[in-house]
């Protein structure tokens, strides 16, 4: 029966630890987060900054596809031989 015990303690030890290091790490995800009502907030959830990490990553992700489709346009419309074009053909690299 001690045994037992002895894994529950070690057990929920362990989780503990586990859970320190998952709010260290929102803590840090809240630090790095753009977003001012996150990082204005002493305290929120973990769940509603994942959410708000994930809305930040969608962001991004289209604004990598609205630059690409820019610099695409861009391409197209400089002649291929030209600096400009070298220098749009380095970014992409």
């Amino acid at each position: 029966m001690s045994s037992r015990r002895a894994r529950s303690r070690q057990s929920m030890s362990s989780s503990r630890i586990a859970d320190e290091q998952i709010n260290d790490l929102v803590c840090k995800l809240q630090a790095v987060l753009p977003e001012s009502r996150i990082r204005g907030a002493d305290r929120v959830s973990a769940a509603r900054l994942l959410q708000e990490t994930c809305n930040y990553i969608r962001s991004l992700h289209r604004d990598v596809d609205d630059l690409s489709e820019r610099l695409s346009e861009l391409l197209n419309n400089t002649e291929a031989s030209s600096a400009q074009a070298a220098i749009i053909r380095s970014l992409l690299m």
